[in-house]
């Protein structure tokens, strides 16, 4: 009876019946089956479907506030029983942006996966916003607007950004002493980073980047502003090591990327109440800390 519960409650939360059977680990078919037995025990329709995701009936809105409060508390239970083992287990989907993932995240997974062998990852690299519920993904490190209080989000290290240039462009160009003379410059940014959130001597500000260059990939607008092409708003986990071996320079040292931006992981729904969601939530918030490696 509870596994029908179950099945009604992740149809709601995925959007289709079929996204709720792989999070479940079931065939569509038996999923279909264990609605269609809840829906005939309780003599109502529980669910219609729309020209895009499934919604409650009346009755099924109803049963949807008690179902969560079912599980909820049999997840609470489960929970307080099962201290005795911390080794998550099953499909843990993950996503990152692709620069931060390749080389922030991906090489120091390895205790990670050690200490869950029975855990199965997948991590899918994108600069692309992504859908949590519609992608079916449990966990999304997110580069972005921080809001403290909101329980969905996770925050693992700050997000320190600066404009910065080779020494070779700045001997050729000069180095802009405000942000009207960076308007003369070419600047370099992906699609969907032009607008430069600075914080400056008046407070912060808004800088329209004009890239001498489209491309959607944020590692090409790292290439370029490394091969001398121009100026770029750049994260110092990104080209830290750069800044420090003198192959970039500060520019403009009085303006950093505005400070509420933050390195953080994104869960939806219930999952981030399941076991290997939140052991991965640990061990993200123990890899960087507030001052992280590439800030010292």
């Amino acid at each position: 009876m509870l596994a029908e519960y179950e099945i009604f409650v992740r149809a709601l939360e995925e959007g289709s019946l079929s996204a709720a059977a792989r999070r479940l680990d079931l065939s569509p078919a038996v999923a279909s089956r264990r609605l269609a037995r809840l829906e005939d025990r309780l003599g109502v329709r529980l669910i219609e479907r729309t020209s895009r995701r499934l919604a409650p009936t009346e009755a099924g809105r109803l049963v949807y506030d008690r179902a969560m409060q079912l599980l909820d508390g049999v997840e609470d239970l489960e929970a307080l029983v099962s201290r005795r083992t911390t080794q998550a287990r099953g499909l843990l989907r993950v996503s990152a942006p692709t620069s931060f993932g390749r080389r922030r995240l991906a090489p120091l997974l390895t205790p990670f996966l050690d200490a869950h062998p029975r855990l199965t990852l997948e991590l899918n690299l994108t600069d692309a916003f992504v859908d949590l519920m519609a992608e079916d993904v449990d966990v999304a490190v997110r580069i972005g607007s921080y809001e403290a209080g909101d329980p969905a989000m996770h925050r693992l290290a700050p997000n320190r950004r600066v404009l910065c240039a080779t020494p070779a462009y700045l001997a050729e160009h000069g180095a802009p002493q405000s942000l009207d003379d960076l308007r003369a410059h070419a600047q370099l940014a992906a699609e969907n980073q032009s607008a430069w959130r600075l914080e400056g001597p008046d407070g912060p500000v808004t800088f329209r980047a004009r890239s001498r260059v489209r491309t959607n990939s944020s590692e090409v607008a790292r290439e370029l502003v490394l091969a001398g092409a121009g100026i770029a708003l750049r994260s110092t986990w990104d080209v830290g090591e750069e800044l420090r071996d003198g192959r970039l320079l500060r520019v403009l040292p009085q303006y950093a990327g505005a400070s509420d931006v933050a390195v953080f992981a994104l869960t939806a729904g219930r999952a981030r109440a399941e076991n290997r969601v939140r052991a991965f939530i640990e061990f993200l918030a123990g890899l960087y800390g507030d001052v992280p490696e590439w800030d010292r």
